[in-house]
Parts: C-alpha cells; sequence; structure tokens
C-alpha cells in the first residue's frame, strides 16, 4: 500500500503544491499585519507629535513599500505554483 502511494508521484506533487500554496496564503496574512502595524504605529507617532508628521509620513511610506515586497514575491509564487507547477 506505501509502495503504491509512493508510484504515483503526481498525486504527492499536487497534494504538496497545494500545501504550499496554503504556506503561502499564511504568509500574506502576515504580511499584511506587519503591514497594519506599521501603519498604526505611524499614526500614533503622528498624534504625538504633529510637527514630525512629514518625516514620519516618509518613513512610514517606505516601511510599507518593503512590508508589501513579500506580498509580491509570495503573490507571483503562488501564481506560478498554481498555473506553472506540475
Amino acid at each position: 500500500m506505501l509502495l503504491t502511494f509512493l508510484e504515483d508521484t503526481t498525486g504527492f506533487a499536487t497534494g504538496m503544491k497545494y500545501i504550499a500554496i496554503g504556506i503561502i496564503c499564511i504568509v500574506m496574512s502576515l504580511v499584511s499585519i506587519g503591514e497594519a502595524l506599521v501603519c498604526v504605529n505611524a499614526v500614533k507617532g503622528i498624534a504625538r507629535n504633529p510637527e514630525a508628521a512629514g518625516k514620519i509620513r516618509s518613513t512610514m511610506i517606505l516601511g510599507c513599500s518593503l512590508v508589501e515586497t513579500c506580498a509580491i514575491y509570495t503573490l507571483v509564487l503562488s501564481i506560478l505554483l498554481i498555473f506553472v507547477a506540475k
């Protein structure tokens, strides 16, 4: 029974592909939480010190863009796994 499972590599590969896509979805949700934390802390900083709003806003935009690159990479990887991987 185990040998027939190992011989059926197409089903195993498909299962592993969907497990990888699930892990990627978890990573994307964690990235969105991280981006939300960046924005929340920037808003708190602006509320405490309105004079530094320009510097805080520019730093927040830079931080959000760096966090968003991880989401874009995981999105590209999931699309590749769905449509290209066999």
